[in-house]
């Protein structure tokens, strides 16, 4: 799949609102039909019932997720989606603390033009320092 810078930019702005759409099948509708979502060290999320089920716990914990996209950046024919995340931890069980973090994820396509892998990073340690104390 050729990178059209246009057609990515506007990929990520999709991917973003379809995370604030908290509409977890919108995420997965995303990536391929066999693609994978790995966040952080967990093991990857592969299909896309189970990349639906990864949004669908987050946009359970913070039902007012907001997902904003920061920077899109081309390396080694991989793309780099840079994010800030944003909720109150309202959710069953939740803190009731509101989190703020950035983190990215690195995407590579499928022939089909959609994410056949996707590789999440973000700093767990603030994370969870904001879920126990918020911002």
């Amino acid at each position: 799949m050729k990178l059209d810078p246009v057609q990515l930019r506007d990929f990520a702005e999709r991917y973003s609102k379809a995370w604030t759409s908290h509409v977890p099948d919108n995420v997965a509708a995303c990536f391929s039909e066999d693609g994978s979502l790995k966040v952080n060290e967990g093991p990857p999320a592969v299909g896309r019932a189970a990349i639906s089920g990864v949004a669908r716990s987050f946009m359970a914990d913070f039902p007012d997720l907001h997902l904003k996209m920061d920077n899109l950046v081309l390396k080694d024919g991989r793309v780099i989606y840079h994010w800030t995340f944003s909720g109150r931890n309202t959710g069953p069980g939740g803190t009731g603390h509101h989190v703020l973090f950035r983190g990215f994820e690195s995407w590579r396509f499928g022939p089909d033009g959609l994410i056949a892998e996707s590789l999440g990073h973000f700093d767990e340690t603030q994370y969870q320092h904001q879920l126990a104390h918020g911002i």
